[in-house]
């Protein structure tokens, strides 16, 4: 069974503790649009939020942090200036788990290097892209969350997010993990987020099939409003799937 989203963590939380969401939103100080926005997945609450939110509800910060995507990027550092050292001494085992690793560190039997996909230019000044991996950078996974998440090792690739319309639940500069085995328009998940290629620029949207095409979302609609494309803008517009977004990591 998948894990919870911070979505269906929030809701789950506030409704045990018999609070409504004008309720949450006092205690927490921020507006009732704000968690209505947490609880239906439109946007997360900044991780500096976690802890004050996990004390209103009566929950671990460590679910909500997990929920995130951020726990395989977060360091010990970040860890305690977030969360604080009670915090930190309760999840001592999680945190002592932790190894330093570089690029010359051999992989375990359980790891796997995946690779980045990147922008080339065709031609110089052409404005015409492609997407290729690149030669050198990689990240390591672990071959089990892989597997958990039904990702074959050959198709795990990862992205490297620009730009603003995908926050505030992927900042300029993230790392997406993206599974290159799902890019058809039959795979496609409503507002699953996935990586497209547009023209040959890389692109990560929420995605929703229509009936006469696709739908492309961004999380900060107010800058960047919903893009519809017929099966035929597609085509012209050489629109693909490259694959679904299986996993995102980002310094906060």
């Amino acid at each position: 069974m998948s894990e919870s989203t911070i979505a269906e963590i929030i809701t789950r939380a506030r409704r045990k503790q018999g609070l409504n969401q004008s309720e949450l939103a006092r205690q927490l100080g921020v507006t009732p649009q704000s968690v209505q926005a947490w609880e239906s997945g439109r946007s997360v609450p900044r991780p500096a939020k976690f802890k004050e939110i996990a004390d209103a509800l009566g929950i671990r910060a460590q679910a909500l942090l997990r929920a995130s995507g951020m726990m395989n990027v977060q360091s010990v550092s970040e860890f305690l200036k977030i969360f604080g050292e009670d915090q930190a001494k309760e999840d001592a085992p999680m945190l002592s788990d932790m190894r330093v690793w570089d690029e010359s560190t051999p992989l375990d039997d359980d790891e796997v290097y995946v690779p980045h996909l990147r922008e080339v230019e065709l031609s110089a000044g052409s404005g015409r892209f492609a997407i290729e991996e690149g030669p050198a950078s990689k990240l390591r996974f672990s071959k089990m969350d892989l597997r958990s998440n039904g990702v074959q090792f050959s198709n795990a690739k990862c992205v490297t997010v620009s730009g603003s319309s995908m926050l505030p639940v992927l900042r300029d500069g993230a790392t997406v993990g993206v599974n290159v085995g799902k890019n058809q328009l039959t795979d496609v998940v409503d507002g699953e987020m996935y990586a497209i290629s547009h023209n040959g620029q890389l692109r990560i949207k929420q995605v929703f099939r229509l009936p006469s095409g696709l739908r492309l979302r961004s999380f900060n609609r107010d800058d960047y409003p919903d893009e519809d494309y017929s099966f035929q803008d597609l085509q012209d517009q050489q629109i693909s799937i490259l694959g679904h977004v299986f996993w995102w990591g980002m310094f906060a």
